[in-house]
């Protein structure tokens, strides 16, 4: 299956500098993404919390940057500011190459993001036979890939995310990036008491909606919805949450939203 990725920036980086750069802006360790390879990074402010999920591609001396066309404008300006008087080159490529996500296909060239999906350029769709881009989002859901969109800008740490877990999305011997004081202490101190998790619904959903757990005590919702799909009538999302309340009852927004099933994967 492919999928056109019709609503995501692609950023082409060169420069004698770009490793360096991007190694002191991202959370995961620049110096060892391979090619062929989609390495998940967080890009994070001052106090950990994320303004992006960025994934970056590496192509000989070339690395590209893919994420959410609404966070375009902000994250641009950011790292043209941090570069200062580095030898480095952004360049907006969106509308000269197309994104595809693939799954369980074989596309050459394409980067791996994990198992069951990659990710391809083009500069075109001629040859390919498209899916609809449900079916892609589905396939994230299913391999808990999170995303950060305009309305949960800085809403999460890296560990709500599960980016922690196996360091997937953090590195925690890199050296420093903005917020990595705040990720590392997070780290150190134990375990998280909020993770992502996959869920059911029984109605409608959107992202950056608050889980209500009926019996949680906390001051603030217990969690936020991450990504959501509808498909062929099933309702998922990823959603971070408290651990202890996972499995109670949980509802959206208020005590009479809609219902949320955890899905279990033991």
């Amino acid at each position: 299956m492919i999928t056109q990725l019709n609503n995501r920036v692609l950023l082409k980086l060169t420069g004698k500098d770009v490793q360096g750069f991007l190694q002191g802006q991202f959370s995961n360790d620049i110096a060892k993404l391979e090619e062929g390879i989609v390495q998940l990074n967080a890009y994070c402010q001052h106090q950990g919390k994320i303004m992006a999920l960025i994934w970056v591609m590496k192509k000989a001396d070339e690395y590209y940057l893919s994420f959410p066309q609404g966070l375009s404008e902000e994250i641009v300006k950011k790292l043209t500011m941090f570069k200062m008087m580095s030898d480095v080159v952004i360049t907006d490529i969106t509308n000269e190459i197309i994104q595809l996500g693939v799954v369980d296909e074989m596309v050459k060239g394409a980067f791996k993001l994990n198992n069951q999906q990659s990710v391809a350029f083009s500069e075109s769709i001629d040859g390919f036979e498209l899916s609809d881009e449900m079916h892609w989002q589905k396939t994230c859901i299913d391999n808990e890939v999170p995303e950060v969109e305009l309305i949960t800008v800085e809403k999460f740490v890296p560990q709500l995310l599960n980016l922690d877990i196996n360091e997937t999305g953090v590195s925690f011997t890199k050296g420093c990036y903005p917020g990595q004081e705040v990720v590392a202490r997070l780290h150190y101190l134990g375990k998280s008491k909020r993770r992502m998790r996959t869920f059911e619904c029984e109605g409608d959903v959107s992202v950056g909606d608050e889980l209500i757990a009926l019996n949680s005590t906390s001051a603030k919702a217990c969690g936020i919805v991450v990504r959501c799909v509808k498909l062929n009538d099933q309702l998922l999302c990823l959603a971070t949450v408290e651990i202890a309340y996972e499995d109670d009852t949980i509802t959206l927004n208020n005590a009479e939203g809609t219902l949320l099933t955890r899905i279990h994967d033991d």
